[in-house]
């Protein structure tokens, strides 16, 4: 009687242990399934901001108080261009959902950096005597609160783009205002001559570029 009850108790055991074990199993795979789904919300800046424009920012500055004001300028483009930055951390240069191994590559032969290979549009031809307002760098592709965004709170918060001024002001620029704010920032520009693509242009090539470097082709 008692081998029949444990016998009994067994089952019932191996009953809820095989329930809780596919629970799990399906939990787990839903939460793989999540993951990537929203490669922008769980990318390199999920953790840390991995690719701070701050320090980015930090050197242009210095790079114009080296060279009478004037930021760098490139005649092969803006890859080349942050090249000139020395004495900065190439994660910085890039943007979420890009590497910074085409900038180490870059860096170490003395090869052309393309600009397709940047994750953050930098704008040639300013200087420090130019409007402080003038964004000077700025991400390409926009994720969930920007790179200084992280953990959980990258679940809820709206997508957005960091960007560096001038006047050596981080901000964060929400992705449904972005057309307008780069509608503002082209005139600008423009009217000053700057080698830079129009951001018009820079919205519709970016989508490709996050398809190529693994992030979502969301519309901008």
């Amino acid at each position: 009687m008692i081998k029949v009850e444990v016998r009994m108790q067994l089952s019932k055991l191996k009953k809820r242990l095989f329930a809780v074990l596919s629970i799990a199993g399906v939990l787990v795979a839903l939460s793989v399934y999540y993951v990537k789904a929203h490669p922008l919300v769980f990318n390199e800046s999920f953790l840390e901001h991995a690719h701070c424009i701050v320090q980015a920012g930090m050197s242009l500055g210095n790079y114009a108080a080296d060279h009478e004001g004037r930021f760098p300028y490139h005649t092969n483009g803006y890859g080349d261009a942050l090249l000139l930055l020395t004495d900065t951390w190439l994660p910085s240069l890039t943007g979420p959902g890009y590497s910074a191994e085409p900038f180490e590559r870059a860096s170490k032969t003395g090869q052309h950096l393309l600009e397709v290979e940047c994750g953050r549009v930098y704008v040639q031809g300013l200087s420090g005597t130019n409007n402080p307002e003038i964004a000077l760098l700025f991400d390409k592709a926009p994720t969930p609160g920007g790179d200084h965004c992280h953990l959980l709170a990258r679940l809820t918060r709206p997508l957005c783009r960091e960007v560096w001024t001038i006047g050596s002001d981080h901000r964060t620029i929400q992705e449904s205002k972005w057309p307008e704010y780069a509608r503002r920032r082209s005139s600008c520009w423009w009217r000053m001559g700057c080698h830079a693509r129009k951001p018009s242009n820079v919205i519709r090539r970016t989508a490709g570029d996050r398809v190529r470097h693994g992030a979502s082709p969301l519309r901008t």
